[in-house]
């Protein structure tokens, strides 16, 4: 069996809409400024490792604080979902005991 041509052909399109992009002025000019940027950036971390470590403690710290906000509320969404679950029968219970108020009772 011969193997899928699939993922060769993926990376090739890719590489060849890549390629057709940088015809265009605007495109080329973006991507050598990121590019730039991306250089300088890795140059200065790689200079001041204490403060990418630093930066990345800090990132870490936020998504572990957004990771409990989440839980937090998700657990609060649960427990109200739990409360809404008993709500039908309570109302029916509501309206048992006014539908029973309100009639007559059957004379025997």
């Amino acid at each position: 069996m011969g193997q899928s041509k699939l993922l060769v052909s993926i990376v090739a399109g890719a590489a060849v809409g890549a390629a057709l992009s940088m015809f265009d002025r605007t495109t080329r000019e973006k991507t050598i400024a990121s590019t730039k940027k991306m250089k300088e950036a890795i140059s200065y971390y790689a200079a001041n490792r204490e403060e990418l470590q630093v930066l990345v403690e800090e990132k870490v710290l936020a998504a572990k604080g957004l990771y409990e906000t989440v839980s937090d509320n998700v657990n609060m969404i649960t427990e109200k979902v739990e409360e809404f679950k008993d709500v039908p029968s309570t109302i029916q219970g509501m309206i048992d005991d006014t539908k029973s108020a309100f009639t007559l009772p059957d004379k025997e």
